[in-house]
């Protein structure tokens, strides 16, 4: 048993998955119709090949029966993980409430901190159940049992003591199909959350966001339970990302999922950008940030009260109090670009 553990564990640390970057002009709207995700290039798409049902109904897929694609997108700037669902199955089951109910499974890590995540699997086992649950169980990393499709209930259960993160501002979903239970189709469902490297139950205001930034990694997978029987006698199959099948509870098999820069194809050739940060208020010490996109080989901030330079993340002083318009301009083989600010920088 020791052996095929060990196995399993190689097996998945092998495997490491990208998460599509769409630019601040594409962001996906969430209706259910896929559109906007026709730019993603077929890379990023998780498909059935990579899915094995660990509840050993099925030694390989068989798309007749159930075929389902995933991608997953970001944006920068904004810590939200987009995803594209896309799934035929032969049988959709969803005319009893419950977990009785076609799911498609989600687990997120946003800052890989691993470990349990689920009551049962708390380390201390002194707790109370509802201590444990409480004090782990969806906290560092949230599992989301969304329902495919959702009719007459709520589109997701999060497990956990934290159902506000499933709702605006946290989170959305929209489905699109045109099957009844019983019947066969396709579906597609399109949804974004919100990872938190701390969720409360006491709500937004106790909690802390994961902070998404390119090239991070995230931890992440997912199952598709599919169930086909309305009698409520168990579903026909469990197919899980991971080699694992309690990636449900610990976050320490999920799989690494890196937050991607731009396509080279969605990239400016060449664009001023930059931020500050006031250091020090008494002395009106000022610290500037370039992050411009291209290739740049000259840079020219003018700080707004005749001065300037030619360094990339330059520092300022100013000896006055005011407002004033900081304009950065660029230089690179593919053109010039410049960016002002005005009165973003104050001091007094």
């Amino acid at each position: 048993m020791l052996a095929l553990c060990l196995c399993h564990s190689s097996a998945q640390e092998k495997r490491n998955y990208k998460i599509f970057q769409f630019p601040a002009n594409s962001i996906p709207v969430i209706d259910g119709k896929g559109l906007d995700w026709k730019m993603v290039p077929d890379e990023y798409s998780i498909g059935m090949d990579q899915l094995w049902d660990d509840s050993k109904k099925h030694t390989s897929a068989d798309p007749s029966n159930l075929n389902v694609k995933v991608k997953v997108g970001w944006v920068k700037g904004m810590n939200r993980l987009y995803f594209l669902y896309e799934a035929y199955d032969n049988y959709w089951d969803f005319s009893l409430a419950g977990l009785h109910h076609d799911i498609f499974e989600l687990v997120v890590d946003g800052d890989q901190s691993g470990g349990p995540l689920i009551d049962r699997f708390h380390p201390n086992k002194e707790l109370s159940k509802m201590d444990a649950y409480f004090s782990i169980h969806g906290v560092h990393a949230q599992n989301y049992h969304i329902f495919t499709p959702a009719e007459g209930m709520d589109w997701a259960l999060v497990w956990g003591s934290q159902p506000w993160i499933k709702d605006l501002p946290y989170a959305n979903a929209a489905y699109n199909y045109n099957f009844k239970p019983g019947e066969k189709g396709k579906l597609t469902l399109e949804f974004w959350i919100t990872p938190f490297d701390h969720a409360d139950s006491r709500g937004p205001q106790s909690s802390v966001e994961s902070v998404l930034t390119e090239n991070k990694n995230i931890g992440l997978s997912w199952a598709v339970i599919d169930y086909d029987d309305v009698n409520g006698k168990g579903n026909n199959g469990f197919w899980n990302l991971s080699k694992e099948h309690t990636m449900f509870g610990n976050a320490d098999f999920l799989l690494p999922f890196r937050l991607m820069p731009l396509e080279t194809s969605l990239q400016q050739a060449i664009a001023a950008k930059w931020s500050f940060k006031v250091i020090d208020m008494n002395r009106r010490l000022v610290t500037f940030t370039d992050e411009s996109a291209g290739k740049i080989t000259s840079w020219n901030w003018d700080f707004g009260d005749q001065t300037t330079s030619a360094e990339q993340h330059p520092s300022h002083t100013y000896t006055e109090p005011g407002l004033y318009i900081v304009t950065l301009k660029i230089e690179g083989p593919e053109g010039k670009s410049k960016l002002a600010k005005v009165w973003d920088v104050a001091v007094k």
